[in-house]
């Protein structure tokens, strides 16, 4: 089981929410970093908040992931590859549009990293809860416990049958499943033709809030979670129906799964294996709570809620992270406190 304690690491999708805290992880912790952008003028942005890590750098276009070879010359001479880099559209109407780039980046990513087997030693493929989550059956009124060996089929046959008329979510939801189907499949297959000189490592998290450090020039430039918290939390706005005190969620830090993705590549025990990522279940109004000690501009929303009388329908078990890779987790109070903080000096409560 190859890890991966120096060397160059390949970042795809670079300039994300998530991304940009894995780049500064890996260069804290002593890598060379190259990573990809679509553009030219959203490298711009990384190259100026690393500055201080210049000479350890490297950023690069690649705009369009879906093209063959497109990451070929990005991975030459690294050592291992983060792919982040995947489309997230939660409303799409068109299976194809938000399949077809996932499934085919993941895929090219990987035949990039078999085209360079002779430097790369693992792979750590960011995936999400949404290819682990199947809702409950009718009926079902308990609190099911769903862990790595959970696949979302659900998602994938709402939109085999449906195709555009699935719900949004559930064709991101398959999006997701059917990509980390598809990287465990060519791993294995590569496996058994032997020969494979890298691990493959799979991540699962949930919805993923945090402080930004990636660029977001406003808050009505925020997308995805930090959005969701964004709207949830600091203008009280209703997302999803009774999305304060009522929507079960399961969440975790966004610094606490960049550290994630370099233990992923680190631990020697992690190469081969599937991690839910994952601090706990939550409710919005747990965040709403904990930020209102930073300051009273927050919204009370609906304290009169029992966290003790939540019932959640889904939990996720990270134990398996805990236990493989050593990997702690930052509470509700912690993340919303340093969030709400981090969104207070951008200005952006009102």
């Amino acid at each position: 089981m190859p890890a991966v304690s120096s060397g160059t690491v390949l970042v795809t999708g670079a300039n994300g929410f998530i991304a940009v805290w894995v780049l500064q992880e890996l260069l804290e912790h002593g890598f060379a970093v190259r990573g990809t952008v679509r553009s030219e003028d959203k490298a711009t942005y990384l190259r100026d908040q690393f500055a201080t890590y210049s000479a350890k750098l490297e950023v690069i276009v690649v705009n369009n992931m879906t093209e063959e070879g497109a990451f070929d010359n990005a991975a030459e001479g690294t050592d291992a590859i983060l792919h982040l880099a995947s489309p997230v559209a939660l409303d799409s109407e068109d299976p194809n549009a938000v399949i077809i780039p996932a499934v085919q980046g993941t895929l090219g990513i990987l035949t990039s990293a078999l085209k360079h087997r002779a430097t790369v030693r693992r792979v750590v493929f960011l995936s999400s809860a949404a290819a682990i989550y199947n809702p409950p059956a009718p009926g079902d009124t308990g609190t099911r416990v769903l862990d790595e060996s959970d696949w979302n089929e659900h998602s994938v046959k709402e939109v085999r049958e449906k195709g555009g008329k699935a719900w949004g979510r559930d064709i991101y939801r398959a999006s997701k499943t059917l990509a980390e189907r598809a990287a465990w499949k060519l791993y294995e297959e590569e496996r058994a033709k032997g020969g494979l000189e890298w691990d493959l490592v799979t991540l699962n998290p949930p919805l993923v809030y945090g402080p930004l450090i990636h660029e977001v020039p406003t808050a009505e430039s925020l997308t995805g979670s930090a959005r969701m918290w964004y709207d949830s939390v600091v203008k009280g706005a209703v997302v999803w129906p009774d999305v304060v005190s009522s929507h079960r969620y399961a969440y975790v830090d966004v610094r606490d799964l960049a550290r994630a993705h370099v233990l992923g590549l680190t631990v020697p025990e992690a190469g081969g294996e599937r991690f839910m990522i994952c601090a706990g279940p939550c409710i919005m109004q747990q965040f709403v709570d904990a930020a209102r000690r930073v300051t009273d501009k927050i919204p009370a929303g609906e304290p009169s809620y029992r966290k003790e009388d939540v019932v959640y329908a889904t939990v996720y078990n990270a134990s398996k992270s805990r236990n493989v890779l050593d990997l702690s987790y930052r509470s509700v109070e912690e993340t919303a406190i340093d969030t709400t903080r981090d969104l207070e000096r951008r200005g952006w409560v009102p």
